[in-house]
């Protein structure tokens, strides 16, 4: 991870939706070699590096979690939160209460905000419904989104976020409804590519999360975990257990989940937005893992309630001063590492003939500056599929 090719006056040659050619200008310009003459050329100063691909978010949401924030400003922790109506429980109430339409309006300029910082391929969980309706509203907005949005979305399906309140004393209820009832609608509806789990001590432990992601695994979906964020708990040795995509989260994976993820192809996925937003003094153990072997990606965590960044380059700077990668690992953490946690690593992550042609530019004089200026949007371009992003600062509050 810590190897990053850089090429100076270069050219990409872009035919349709893909990479067609990579190399230096001089021999790629039109008219020479197997570019022809009349070729469109589209000169750029800065630094050009592959789509960003944000492989962890929960962008279909309603209103802003202020309480929450104010309440962790006083000293509560996650769980007294909880305990007085608010985290998860409380966006639940909100998205339930919401239109299809007022779901849509909010989605979609979020997503161009993520675009706008340079995500061009964003994975989008359900998760604020915690019943059958609204889960399935809330995947139905992804996929109507996901129509005329210039980003690619990857729909995952959420419905184990947290035990909703009307099932709080019958638990087993509601995995056997999420199992035998709403799975097999996302999966009817085609509306979702993964299922996830978030598997927590309070929230769904493994025997409940080993079920439902089972299940899914027995419907084809591929699956993820939220694993090991605030207790260890074996979240990520399942994950492994399930060869899932992979284990997100992980600031208190255990040693033995270090070495079962090195030992994988399961994507160790860390969120240092989540933590620092959290005020949290703990943060997943990047080295170690990197260390051992294992394949990590970085990822928004973008929600309203723990990560309320739109900016991968932002994450980039603080896995840099939080977590301790050096630049190539965190702009490979943010390409093709972050594809592979999609099951998209063979198609984009990489500016490489044949892969999709999804580039961002940033106004950086040297490549290491993308992750160095913290909190600035250093993007100024972004072609998804070979097209140029003509607006790239939409409203999105």
């Amino acid at each position: 991870m810590a190897e990053l090719e850089v090429l100076t006056d270069a050219a990409v040659l872009i035919d349709g939706e893909r990479i067609a050619a990579l190399g230096r200008y001089a021999d790629l310009r039109p008219g020479t070699g197997n570019v022809e003459r009349g070729v469109e050329v589209v000169e750029v100063a800065g630094v050009l590096f592959p789509g960003f691909v944000d492989c962890h978010t929960h962008a279909v949401f309603g209103a802003p979690r202020l309480d929450d924030h104010e309440r962790r400003a006083l000293g509560m922790d996650y769980k007294a939160i909880a305990a007085e109506g608010g985290g998860i429980l409380e966006s639940v109430r909100d998205v339930r209460a919401r239109s299809n339409a007022e779901l849509a309006a909010l989605t979609r300029a979020r997503l161009g905000a993520l675009l706008s910082h340079g995500a061009t391929t964003i994975e989008v969980k359900s998760g604020y419904g915690l019943d059958r309706e609204t889960e399935l509203r809330q995947l139905r907005v992804i996929e109507q989104l996901a129509r005329t949005q210039r980003a690619t979305l990857v729909p995952t399906f959420l419905g184990a976020h947290e035990v909703p309140p009307e099932f709080r004393e019958r638990r087993g209820d509601y995995l056997r409804l999420l199992c035998e009832d709403v799975l097999p609608a996302v999966v009817r509806e085609r509306l979702a590519v993964a299922c996830d789990v978030f598997c927590e001590p309070g929230v769904f432990n493994i025997a409940e999360a080993r079920t439902l992601l089972s299940a899914a695994r027995r419907y084809g979906l591929a699956v993820k975990l939220h694993a090991d964020e605030l207790e260890g708990s074996g979240g990520a040795e399942l994950a492994v257990e399930l060869a899932a995509l992979s284990a997100d989260h992980l600031a208190a994976v255990s040693a033995t989940g270090v070495r079962a993820l090195a030992a994988s192809d399961t994507v160790a996925v860390l969120l240092p937005a989540t933590l620092v937003f959290l005020g949290g003094h703990r943060q997943a153990p990047a080295r170690r893992l990197l260390d051992a072997g294992a394949t990590i990606a970085l990822a928004t965590d973008f929600n309203p309630g723990s990560s309320p960044t739109l900016s991968l380059p932002l994450v980039m700077a603080l896995a840099v001063s939080q977590l301790g990668l050096r630049h190539a690992e965190a702009v490979n953490a943010v390409t093709v590492n972050g594809a592979a946690a999609l099951g998209l690593a063979a198609d984009r992550g990489q500016v490489a003939p044949g892969f999709r042609a999804d580039l961002v530019l940033c106004d950086v004089s040297e490549w290491r500056e993308v992750a160095y200026w913290m909190g600035a949007n250093p993007v100024t371009a972004v072609w998804t599929g070979g097209s140029l992003v003509r607006s790239l600062r939409p409203p999105y509050l």
